[in-house]
């Protein structure tokens, strides 16, 4: 569904009551997107707050599945503008609503940024939704940052996989079944924002142990299959 014909952003739900957000930018040639997660219903979590700029945008369209001041968590992967640019406009508009991150991101960041105390995840640590149930993981700098993180939803096993998976292109198709691996790699021997950490493999095995059936990625498409195969096939391709 499209909220905003303007800029052509549109929502999509992609597991139960977990909503894709996506806004399609010129930004490189051949497009762009940015992806933001919903999680709807007793205590509703944002995954990534896309840039400042976006705010506008991204509100309607959590407008269209719910209203917004409900909000309770406000998550992120790391700290980066497309992640957590409009942090504290969402904080404004949701007064319950608290930022949602790595220990390490609180300590270098988010205490001094947000304009409320954030929640602070230990590695492991289960934040409970209602209907729904996320559990952080701890991976810095995979793909980069010390600070960064994801969050598997273990009622769905949908893995918020944050830069993991990154494609080209607008993300026209909310959810695929197809190769997403290719387009991704082929994009970062391009780009090379991964930082190869030494513990890659590891982080990337313990991801796959979720078992997840549906990948929340935050730039181009969500993808639906044997998430741990394709976990696994990641990790094979960083080894070389």
């Amino acid at each position: 569904m499209i909220t905003n014909s303007e800029s052509g952003t549109n929502v999509n739900e992609i597991a139960e009551s977990i909503y894709r957000i996506n806004t399609p930018l010129s930004v490189v040639p051949g497009g762009f997107s940015f992806n933001q997660y919903l999680i709807a219903g007793d205590e509703p979590l944002l995954f990534h707050t896309g840039l400042r700029k976006l705010f506008p945008v991204v509100l309607e369209a959590v407008q269209s599945v719910m209203p917004a001041e409900q909000l309770r968590y406000v998550a992120f992967s790391h700290f980066e503008q497309d992640e957590c640019g409009s942090l504290n406009e969402w904080l404004g508009v949701a007064p319950r609503a608290v930022a949602v991150c790595s220990k390490v991101a609180a300590m270098t960041s988010i205490n001094d940024l947000a304009v409320r105390p954030p929640r602070a995840l230990s590695d492991g640590e289960v934040l409970e939704l209602g209907a729904h149930r996320v559990r952080w993981f701890d991976t810095p700098h995979l793909p980069h940052a010390w600070e960064c993180g994801f969050m598997m939803e273990e009622k769905t096993r949908t893995l918020l996989c944050g830069d993991l998976f990154t494609q080209p292109g607008v993300g026209a198709e909310p959810l695929t079944e197809s190769d997403i691996l290719g387009p991704s790699e082929a994009l970062r021997k391009g780009l090379d924002y991964f930082s190869h950490s030494k513990n890659t493999r590891e982080m990337i095995d313990r991801l796959a142990a979720t078992q997840p059936t549906t990948l929340a990625c935050m730039h181009g498409s969500a993808w639906r299959g044997d998430g741990a195969a394709l976990l696994k096939e990641l990790a094979d391709q960083l080894d070389q």
